[in-house]
């Protein structure tokens, strides 16, 4: 199966948990480009009979109705981590969640209602192989009988119908979307040469460090047990072969705040180390551990694991990373201008 139809079959069944447990019937599934998707909550065989309450409308496009129903939808394609809170939506977070959960329901009923101006059509059998995998995320028959007596009423027949509005949203986006989007290397080869300088970079080290941190007042005897403990790390970092035996003594005997890291601080500019640091780095090999090292009160060690002079980053290393980018920028831009387009001569009204 193609991904457009993979991703709007998901999100077609993304809110299976809201609906199932708010009982409320979405005129409109969410389709949404690039939104977040969720597989149908349920877990039991057990069917539970749920009291449907009416959908409340939100906003009229073009005399389609948009339901509060449409939007909470929405907002847990946005928002998928509801589940971290109870199914719920943080408060603070709410007004603004949905806010922009309505203007994307809004941008996918005007997709829906081009695609149907244009007369795009689904041909039978893509709309067979969506309906069947549409109805394989579902853990068994009956919880499919209960999705189906929530979102279309029992109908099969609508069910198919809002399968299908859902294929036409995402060939939509397809063509005039991603098929826009598309940077070429020679464009990104033409844009890294334009912007030189910001693949430039400074000298840079990949370290893991293991601390000791006497207190501010510790006593001469303090300080001496500090500097014991951190002989015996140099010699048990040393002992440790690879970066993870390394990253194991660190979660154990550290005490700064990267030992739930394993020590590891990634790359860092060389010019951001402390002096001491920077010194002792500058002159290890990858794979090497340092001697004790005192920076101010305190104690630490270093593993190398990498070593980068200044420099500027190739093109053949940056290209990927890069032409992502790119497209990104572009996707937002080329989605952005086809939403103005679409609102220009539609009739939106917002219901307070």
């Amino acid at each position: 199966m193609k991904s457009g139809i993979k991703h709007a079959l998901k999100i077609l069944c993304c809110l299976a948990l809201a609906c199932m447990a708010s009982a409320q019937v979405a005129s409109h599934p969410p389709v949404g480009s690039h939104g977040a998707t969720m597989k149908p909550a349920a877990t039991s065989s057990t069917v539970t009979p749920v009291k449907v309450a009416p959908p409340k409308p939100v906003a009229r496009v073009n005399g389609a109705v948009i339901t509060e129903n449409d939007v909470t939808r929405m907002v847990y394609s946005i928002f998928p981590y509801a589940r971290q809170h109870g199914g719920g939506i943080p408060k603070a977070m709410e007004p603004e969640l949905r806010k922009g959960a309505l203007e994307m329901v809004i941008f996918e009923e005007l997709l829906y209602q081009e695609a149907q101006r244009r007369k795009l059509q689904i041909t039978p059998e893509r709309l067979a192989r969506a309906e069947a995998a549409f109805r394989k995320q579902f853990h068994s028959p009956a919880i499919y009988e209960q999705y189906l007596a929530l979102e279309a009423n029992g109908s099969k027949a609508v069910m198919r119908e809002k399968i299908r509005r859902s294929l036409l949203i995402e060939q939509m986006l397809k063509t005039e979307v991603e098929q826009k989007s598309v940077v070429s290397l020679a464009e990104t080869q033409a844009y890294y040469n334009k912007n030189v300088t910001r693949f430039e970079h400074g000298e840079s080290v990949s370290i893991q460090t293991i601390s000791i941190i006497p207190p501010d007042d510790a006593t001469p005897a303090m300080r001496k047990e500090a500097k014991a403990k951190i002989t015996d790390i140099v010699r048990l970092g040393r002992a440790a072969k690879t970066k993870k035996d390394f990253g194991h003594i660190a979660e154990q005997l550290s005490e700064d705040d990267w030992r739930t890291q394993s020590g590891d601080r990634g790359t860092v500019e060389v010019k951001n180390l402390p002096p001491e640091v920077a010194k002792v780095a500058r002159t290890m090999k990858p794979g090497t551990v340092s001697d004790a090292i005192q920076v101010g009160g305190a104690w630490t060690v270093i593993r190398l694991n990498a070593h980068t002079p200044a420099g500027r980053t190739p093109f053949i290393q940056a290209k990927t990373k890069l032409q992502s980018e790119l497209q990104k920028q572009k996707r937002e831009q080329v989605r952005a201008a086809l939403n103005q387009s679409l609102r220009k001569t539609a009739k939106i009204e917002k219901m307070s």
